[in-house]
């Protein structure tokens, strides 16, 4: 069986995660990778996105969780949005999501902090 990959690269979103209050309160951008692999099933072949996974409703799905709930943590965030994903994709074989945090509050110079989740339904 075939297998491709799909990836949804830098999703921008305003959102209030963070272990301290003033990140809940204040809120922060946050930056999200999504990369999913799929059964090549007819796709490659019939050129239908009937056949494949909409990427737009992943977005969607992706948005709907970050924007939506608040986590201290954002590998919990991450794990949120690769679980989502599976549920709401049942042809998803791997999820790996990526969530960058640029403003982190620490005292140093970095241009962010990332965690990546790998989930395999």
């Amino acid at each position: 069986m075939s297998i491709y990959t799909i990836t949804l690269k830098n999703c921008a979103f305003f959102a209030h995660h963070g272990a301290f209050q003033e990140e809940a309160v204040l809120g922060q951008r946050f930056f999200v990778d999504a990369e999913f692999d799929v059964p090549a099933g007819r796709a490659l072949t019939d050129d239908d996105l009937t056949d494949t996974m909409h990427y737009g409703h992943a977005f969607e799905v992706i948005e709907q969780v970050v924007t939506t709930t608040r986590r201290a943590l954002i590998e919990a965030l991450a794990q949120d949005v690769a679980l989502a994903l599976c549920e709401k994709f049942p042809m998803i074989r791997r999820a790996a999501i990526t969530v960058r945090k640029p403003s982190v509050p620490i005292a140093g110079i970095l241009d962010y902090v990332e965690v990546r989740v790998e989930h395999r339904p």
